[in-house]
């Protein structure tokens, strides 16, 4: 598949977009009914969501940095390594410097990003909000729950012993 557009660009307008706050020009890179899958902020669905969700990374930090590295794509399917930092406006945790790396995945109706995924350690970055360990602990066995509790993981799970 041939596309237009070369994604290290669609990456650059994505984080620069992400950074700036711009709802409509972030959201305008999605499919209409895309999704975006937040490991913070939870799965979203069209652009209007999409742009919320956006503003609440905004709500809850400030002077973003989102950079993303060896980009590759082939068809539909795009994957990057990306580093992004901010400094959080949490109760709490004001001014407190957040750096997170991981693994985003894009999936693409031509142009379009018709799916987004990342892959991160919520509990790094939690530590470096300075959550108490009894609070990294809970949303952890959240995220884990949530991630046993998929078809795909049960395939590996339901076949080793209980404990």
């Amino acid at each position: 598949m041939t596309t237009n557009r070369a994604f290290p660009d669609l990456l650059s307008d994505f984080a620069a977009a992400g950074v700036a706050n711009d709802g409509p020009r972030f959201a305008a890179l999605f499919a209409e009914d895309a999704t975006y899958d937040d490991n913070f902020f939870g799965l979203h669905r069209g652009r209007a969501e999409i742009a919320a969700m956006l503003q609440r990374f905004h709500d809850t930090g400030e002077n973003y940095r989102w950079e993303f590295r060896e980009p590759i794509r082939d068809g539909a399917l795009g994957y990057a390594w990306f580093r992004f930092s901010f400094a959080s406006k949490m109760p709490g945790c004001e001014g407190k410097p957040v750096l997170i790396t991981g693994i985003s995945c894009f999936r693409f109706e031509g142009e379009l990003i018709a799916e987004y995924r990342e892959v991160f350690d919520t509990g790094i970055a939690l530590a470096q909000l300075g959550f108490p360990a009894e609070r990294i602990k809970r949303v952890l066995d959240k995220e884990a729950a949530a991630l046993n509790e998929t078809a795909e993981a049960r395939r590996h799970l339901d076949r080793l012993p209980k404990r």
